[in-house]
């Protein structure tokens, strides 16, 4: 099902933006779609497909074939449309914006009931352990629970940080392409980002490799 934030026409339009970074095959703007939403929403082909036909019924994108994949590559009359309604796209991102946050306060909210629900269990569990002298149960179960409150943490701490890079990514993407329509993205900026994410990336690499 299409989420709420592609109104009618919307995904259309989107999947023409995602044809004129590169040419891509029906999964790769599958992937690419779920990238976008962090992950919290994955088009079935039914969905993609049918607008791709309809987009090349229309002369906006043509598509080849070599046996295993059809990849789809926008056309000139395909950029024309979307220079054309380039302020409607941009709505599309903001609204993509505010759904990912959205749903990621959703499922954060989610994960934050189950860890009020663990922590009881853990609680219960260290309490049975001193009234009974720690019994082998007693310690299984509070073993048990101190492994799984790792392992929510640790999908918290996951979720949390993919949600960063989808955030950073559909804003900086944005203001990026706002600026180069008015010719105001400089050489430098480019230089300055790779800079600061190729330093945030090693630094982030050396932190997970050292746990």
């Amino acid at each position: 099902m299409t989420p709420p934030v592609f109104a009618h026409g919307s995904l259309r339009l989107y999947l023409l933006s995602l044809l004129a970074e590169q040419p891509r095959h029906g999964y790769e703007l599958i992937q690419a779609l779920s990238d976008r939403f962090g992950g919290s929403y994955i088009p079935s082909a039914g969905t993609i497909y049918p607008r791709l036909s309809k987009l090349e019924e229309e002369g906006l994108v043509t598509k080849e074939s070599d046996g295993r994949k059809t990849t789809y590559s926008i056309t000139d009359a395909g950029r024309a449309e979307l220079e054309a309604r380039r302020g409607e796209l941009d709505s599309i991102e903001d609204a993509m914006t505010d759904s990912v946050r959205r749903i990621a306060d959703e499922v954060r909210a989610g994960v934050n009931d189950a860890m009020r629900s663990l922590r009881a269990d853990l609680a219960s569990a260290a309490r049975d352990a001193k009234r009974g002298g720690k019994t082998e149960s007693a310690k299984a179960a509070y073993a048990a629970g101190s492994s799984q409150q790792q392992h929510i943490d640790s999908n918290r701490a996951v979720h949390d940080a993919e949600m960063a890079i989808t955030q950073f990514r559909q804003v900086l993407r944005t203001e990026l392409r706002t600026q180069a329509a008015r010719s105001r993205v400089s050489p430098e900026a480019a230089i300055l980002l790779r800079q600061r994410l190729d330093a945030v990336q090693a630094e982030v690499l050396s932190l997970l490799r050292a746990n």
